[in-house]
């Protein structure tokens, strides 16, 4: 009504004034909609099947599908042709129902789902939801973000490379895509000069944007496409060009991070603060990087955007996708999580081909805690490895005190005055800066702090990101210190400590009751006048070293932050009938490439290389380990990809015992407790045997569309609007999919489950045995097999309940080999009376 409303006003029948007018006022009329009708993003399908999907029945146009696993032909005229064509429908549709410039479509969706996303009003996307043709009109959501060592800790160089070629081929002409927040092209990681030239790669078609600095591409042969997406962000306000960068240019340094570990060079040296951290490399050091930047510094990313990045990935043909993204929470307007356009889009995604990891999420220990669902992609674990930063405060009495400090010692055989930061401000006016944060070296008197060590207090800034620990060392360093304390008096629930590295002596006094030793010895020790001011500092202290990481035994182990399962269904959180996580990989402490551009640790601000945590670290381990498999078998599809890193995977730590998890005590205090399938799924990844698996469970599209019909509670009508195919598969149970693990979450008396392998080595007789917690009885039938190379068998595994926990019960099922293969499928059942 507005829109007309306005031209009413002007006046005017003639088409020509009519068009002059239109242009005039059309910014204006959004505009004035976005305030009134507070617009949203909207995604929409339509009816009339995807490129990926199409089997022809539109006139004039032929079939376009392709069988599961086979690559798509995007060049192809029928392609071409049939794209177009959703594209007008998508723009007809828009046109009919409103006027022009009450709406911006933002983008078609042609290739793995058939549909657009659009910039309206809350009752446009009513009037949509009624049109005829339109299947579902989805609020747009929010995603959010969610190595020098492991290499070595997974045996890469010795016993994974060479089978390669040596780390010179590893991952040889695989492209592995990032949809992440982009890429600093400059960095050695990602660079050409010093490496064998890269050749062309007929078969992948990316672009490569240019960037608008420098005039040069963003592309250099490592790097082979590089694009951006943010259609979403501009129209929902929340992109700024100044620090978000209108190209692949990554400002935030996430994005490097994760393409580094998944493929960066190898033999990097980590240089921060003159100091060589060790050398860095990617776990497929050969393979390419195609950047589709889709995450954003200060809010992350929207759905809208991160499907955009998708459908170019797959039509660019990359064969390995890397999400180190997921949901801020399940999105509320669809039903099932694996139904929604972003799980679509990788469902599609697997069928063309594509291996896609994903980030289990951070918000361990929670049980429930993923943010990954799907049966189709791998979600990914975070594990801490054998690695750790240690360092210590000797006081003068003689103490020790255990802390983190990625720094330097003070001077050997020498100790140095303690100055509390408090003690020494320059007036009482400057108390409103929370002086004892060490964050503003300018309200603090210099000549009382040259020479000592500076006592400082980690407040709730540091928890909440306005303060630093490297701001602190700037500090120190400005005031003529000789090194720093940061003392934790109290811990904020779920607050993670990293050592940072610092370039001058300097620690972190983590533990609160080594912290109050530190301040009862200061008190103590330093004497004062009637008014509190102090007459002499007599605190004593050395700061260690902490530059030399310690190797553990008890690794991998769990980290606290990693995501838990058991999987949910819908956003009732009632329990799936599938396995998640499905893997372990390293994910803390992990040293990669930065970009200096990069804001998102503070820490460290205008460096080349930072050492971060999360399962957006895990993602890309597993990322360049697919490509090494890829590499080696070529024509396997992602599931067998999958099957062979979950078969093979450890259980055991590099002691030999069962791995352990992180999680909270009742006091918020950290313990170790074993881990079970929910913390880590089948295991910590083993590259090494993933390579040669004996057996696969293998799986394509119609396979996941069964596992989709015989989920309980599954709304038809969605189904058959993201997968455009009727439910008339035989899977009887989703607990039926042929994936490497096996979850029954409402075992009732008896069920039985089947699966079948695929033997990718030589001709081997297998026995397969089975154990479970004594509350559920298992027993597998045939108790032994022999395959030829290439052939398939199925066996059945029967679970009985015995006795009622109310508690999950965990076992597993084990094929071993004459020729030596080990086989191994996590089973997780809960027994119910009924």
């Amino acid at each position: 009504m507005l829109h007309i409303a306005l031209f009413r006003v002007v006046g005017g029948h003639g088409s020509l004034k009519m068009r002059k007018v239109e242009r005039i006022f059309t910014p204006i009329i959004f505009f004035v909609l976005l305030i009134i009708g507070k617009a949203e993003i909207y995604i929409v399908t339509i009816e009339g099947e995807p490129v990926m999907s199409y089997i022809g029945g539109v006139r004039g146009f032929e079939a376009t599908a392709v069988e599961s696993d086979e690559k798509l032909d995007v060049t192809s005229d029928l392609v071409t042709s049939y794209s177009h064509h959703l594209e007008l429908k998508h723009d007809t549709l828009l046109e009919t129902l409103f006027d022009q410039g009450t709406y911006k479509k933002l983008y078609s969706y042609k290739h793995l789902i058939n549909g657009f996303a659009v910039h309206i009003s809350p009752e446009q996307a009513d009037t949509l939801r009624q049109a005829p043709g339109v299947k579902s009109v989805d609020k747009d959501w929010k995603v959010r973000k969610l190595t020098t060592h492991t290499p070595q800790f997974l045996g890469l160089p010795t016993g994974v490379w060479p089978m390669g070629g040596g780390f010179d081929r590893a991952g040889e002409d695989i492209v592995i895509g990032f949809v992440d927040s982009g890429i600093f092209p400059h960095h050695p990681s990602f660079a050409n000069h010093n490496t064998r030239p890269y050749g062309p790669l007929p078969k992948y078609r990316g672009k490569c944007e240019v960037d608008s600095d420098t005039k040069k591409s963003f592309c250099n042969g490592k790097i082979v496409g590089a694009q951006h997406f943010a259609e979403a962000a501009i129209a929902a306000g929340a992109f700024n060009p100044s620090v978000d960068f209108a190209s692949p240019m990554d400002g935030d340094g996430h994005g490097s991070h994760t393409a580094a570990i998944a493929a960066g060079n190898n033999g990097i040296p980590v240089r921060v603060h003159g100091y060589e951290f060790g050398k860095a490399s990617g776990m497929a050091p050969r393979a390419r990087i195609a950047v589709y930047k889709a995450l954003y510094r200060l809010f992350g990313g929207f759905v809208a955007d991160v499907v955009a990045a998708i459908e170019q990935a797959v039509h660019d043909g990359v064969d390995i996708l890397n999400l180190s993204v997921g949901p801020n929470s399940p999105p509320a307007t669809t039903r099932t999580t694996f139904l929604n356009p972003f799980d679509a889009t990788l469902l599609s995604a697997v069928k063309a081909g594509v291996f896609v990891a994903q980030a289990a999420g951070n918000g361990g220990p929670s049980a429930k805690s993923l943010v990954s669902y799907s049966p189709w992609i791998v979600s990914v674990a975070a594990a801490v490895d054998d690695r750790r930063y240690k360092n210590h405060l000797t006081l003068g009495n003689g103490k020790i005190l255990a802390g983190l400090g990625l720094s330097p010692a003070t001077s050997l055989n020498q100790k140095y005055t303690l100055v509390a930061a408090n003690d020494v401000v320059l007036d009482s006016s400057v108390m409103k800066f929370s002086p004892t944060d060490c964050q503003r070296p300018e309200v603090l008197n210099k000549n009382m702090v040259k020479g000592n060590i500076l006592l400082c207090g980690y407040s709730f800034n540091f928890v909440i990101g306005t303060a630093s620990v490297k701001k602190v060392a700037e500090t120190a360093r400005s005031l003529g210190a000789i090194g720093f304390v940061l003392a934790v008096e109290n811990v904020s629930p779920g607050t993670k400590f990293d050592p940072v590295p610092t370039g001058m002596p300097g620690i972190l006094i983590t533990d609160v009751s080594k912290s109050m030793e530190l301040i009862d010895y200061y008190k103590a020790s330093t004497s004062r006048d009637w008014t509190g001011r102090v007459k002499s500092f007599k605190a004593m202290g050395t700061i260690g070293e902490g530059l030399e990481p310690i190797l553990h035994k008890s690794a991998p182990i769990v980290a606290l932050f990693s995501a838990r399962g058991p999987n949910i269904k819908d956003y009732s959180f009632r329990d799936a009938d599938l396995l998640k996580p499905d893997i372990l990989a390293p994910g803390s402490l992990i040293w990669a490439s930065w970009s200096p551009n990069g804001t998102d640790e503070v820490n460290y601000l205008g460096e080349n290389f930072a050492m971060i945590s999360g399962t957006s670290m895990a993602a890309p381990h597993i990322s360049g380990i697919a490509a090494l498999v890829k590499q080696k078998h070529p024509h396997w599809s992602p599931a067998a990809i999958k099957s062979a890193l979950m078969t093979t995977s450890n259980t055991l730590d590099r002691a030999e015992k069962p791995i352990l998890a992180e999680q909270y005590s009742g006091s918020e205090s950290l313990m170790f407790v074993p881990a079970t399938p929910f913390d880590y799924g089948s295991g910590h990844v083993n590259p090494r045997a993933a390579l040669d698996p004996g057996l696969i469970f293998d799986a394509g599209y119609e396979d996941y569309l069964g596992f989709l019909c015989t989920t309980p509670g599954i709304n038809y009508h969605e189904l058959l609007n993201y997968t455009h195919r009727p439910c008339n598969y035989t899977l009887g149970h989703p607990y039926n999919l042929n994936s490497p693990s096996i979850t029954v979450s409402h075992l009732v008396r008896t069920q039985t489950v089947t699966r079948t392998v695929t033997n990718v080595n030589q001709e081997e007789t297998y026995t397969i045995t089975a154990r479970m917690a004594p509350a559920i009885a298992i027993e597998t039938s045939p108790p032994a097999m022999t395959l030829r190379p290439g052939a398939s068998h199925r066996f059945t595994v029967t679970l009985t309940v015995r006795s009622l926990t109310g508690t999950y019960s965990f076992g597993e099922v084990l094929l071993k080999g004459s020729r030596g293969h080990k086989v191994r499928m996590p089973v997780v059942a809960m027994g119910y009376d009924r």
